[in-house]
């Protein structure tokens, strides 16, 4: 069997994983909504109850379909952070650009406090957060390739990305210090991460955002095989490096800041996503890896946004507890099984 007669099945399967994984979440909830309702609620079939179809359209596919785009693009600008920096450890929270979106989310959210009557309430809004979080992931990620240009250590520089991120929650504390209680709390929920309760209006943001950061990445594959071998390996090749620089740096930050606006600071996905891609389909052409991260992160948003809504409990456990919590020690067991990093 060929390699990519081989790669081909393994697509159709990680699909057919896919389809599976968004009818069992949208099937499962604190209410017991027999499947056929769901799929007369979708396709607009008579159901037994009114409120069962509300429930399916209104909550039940969002969150699914936000956990498929949350999954997608932190797997895919944790792939892009990766390659571009040439190091395994590299991703959305390590270099502080989940970081800079929590502070620009703080700063709206938060340093509304400081602001009374209708503006406080007229410039917290779901076009304003997403751009908010956007240019402070945007501004750190900036900030570290220009530290990048001047240190070649990336030791060195990770642990610069780990400053960003002190100095950043710093800032985020004192902002909590002068909220009030409302702001506070309100803060306090967008950070433990969630994938439910977003609008189709909030939905209709987050996709503009992930596909922009997708169609950047699609562009960029031929490169980013290039960056994998190095700069200067690249620039024999004609790459423009700086350009090619940018255009990454803004799809990881669109990607990671518009999901952080959102869904909050979601852990783990970003970072162990490449790796497991890495590992089982043992390449690093991005031809396969770009859309490979894509699936597999969606596919693992989805089971574990299964887990943390606890099927017929009314309870829902913080997700980013839970992709830290289910994925961590996979990537541990998957790696020592392995005992080789591919990259």
């Amino acid at each position: 069997m060929t390699v990519q007669k081989t790669y081909r099945i393994s697509f159709l399967l990680l699909l057919l994983a896919l389809c599976i994984s968004f009818c069992v979440n949208i099937s499962l909830g604190s209410v017991s909504i027999p499947f056929v309702d769901i799929w007369n609620s979708i396709f607009g079939g008579t159901v037994q109850e009114e409120s069962w179809k509300y429930i399916v359209l209104n909550y039940r596919i969002p969150k699914a379909l936000a956990a498929i785009l949350v999954g997608s693009g932190l797997s895919l600008s944790g792939l892009l952070m990766q390659t571009l920096f040439r190091n395994p450890l590299a991703g959305p929270f390590v270099l502080g650009i989940s970081s800079g979106a929590s502070l620009g989310a703080a700063l709206l959210i938060m340093g509304s406090s400081l602001v009374s009557g209708w503006i406080a309430y007229d410039i917290v809004s779901d076009v304003s957060l997403a751009v908010a979080s956007s240019i402070g992931s945007f501004l750190v990620l900036l900030t570290v390739m220009v530290v990048a240009s001047r240190i070649k250590d990336t030791m060195a520089l990770l642990i610069i990305g780990l400053m960003f991120g002190s100095i950043t929650a710093a800032l985020v504390s004192v902002l909590s210090y002068f909220s009030n209680a409302e702001n506070l709390q309100r803060y306090v929920y967008w950070s433990f991460g969630s994938v439910g309760n977003l609008s189709w209006t909030q939905i209709s943001i987050l996709f503009v955002l992930v596909l922009i950061g997708l169609l950047l990445s699609i562009a960029l594959m031929k490169t980013l095989n290039a960056f994998l071998l190095g700069e200067n390996y690249a620039k024999s090749l004609g790459v423009d490096i700086k350009k090619k620089r940018f255009l990454i740096i803004l799809a990881t930050g669109v990607l990671a800041g518009g999901i952080t606006a959102f869904a909050g600071p979601i852990a783990f996905i970003g970072l162990a996503v490449p790796h497991l891609t890495r590992q089982i389909f043992d390449t690093t052409d991005h031809k396969v890896l770009v859309p490979a991260v894509i699936i597999y992160g969606a596919i693992l948003m989805l089971l574990c946004d299964i887990l943390a809504q606890l099927p017929t409990s009314a309870y829902v456990l913080p997700i980013n507890a839970i992709t830290s919590i289910v994925g961590a020690p996979v990537v541990i067991w998957l790696l020592v099984r392995k005992r080789k990093m591919i990259f």
